[in-house]
C-alpha cells in the first residue's frame, strides 16, 4: 500500500512539475504575473534595444498592442539575456537585452 502511494506522489509531483516548466520555460529569469502586480510599465518601441530593470522588480512590457508582466528573480546578482527568452509565443520582441541589475534592497 504504501508503495502505491509513494508512487502515485512521486507521479504528480512529476506531472506539477512538466506542467509548470511548459508554462515557464526559463524559472532562472523569474516568473509570469498578473498585470495587477507591475511596478512599472515599458512600452518596447522599434528603436529600443535593453530594458534596465532591477532584481525584484515586477514590470508590464507593452509590445506592439500585447503585453506579459514578469517580475524577475534572477539566479545571479546581475544579469542579462534576450526578451524574448520571457515573452510568451506570439509576442515579437525582436533583438532587445534585458540588463537586470541587483536588488536596490540588497546593495551596499
Amino acid at each position: 500500500m504504501f508503495k502505491a502511494l509513494r508512487i502515485t506522489i512521486i507521479a504528480a509531483t512529476l506531472a506539477a512539475g512538466a506542467a509548470h516548466a511548459s508554462v515557464n520555460p526559463h524559472p532562472e529569469f523569474g516568473t509570469a504575473t498578473p498585470a495587477a502586480t507591475a511596478d512599472r510599465h515599458v512600452t518596447i518601441k522599434a528603436d529600443t534595444k535593453w530594458v534596465n530593470v532591477n532584481n525584484g522588480d515586477t514590470v508590464t512590457f507593452d509590445v506592439g498592442g500585447k503585453s506579459f508582466t514578469w517580475h524577475f528573480d534572477t539566479l545571479h546578482s546581475e544579469e542579462s539575456f534576450s526578451l524574448s527568452k520571457i515573452a510568451p509565443e506570439g509576442i515579437d520582441t525582436g533583438m532587445i537585452t534585458v540588463y537586470v541589475a541587483s536588488n536596490p534592497l540588497y546593495r551596499g
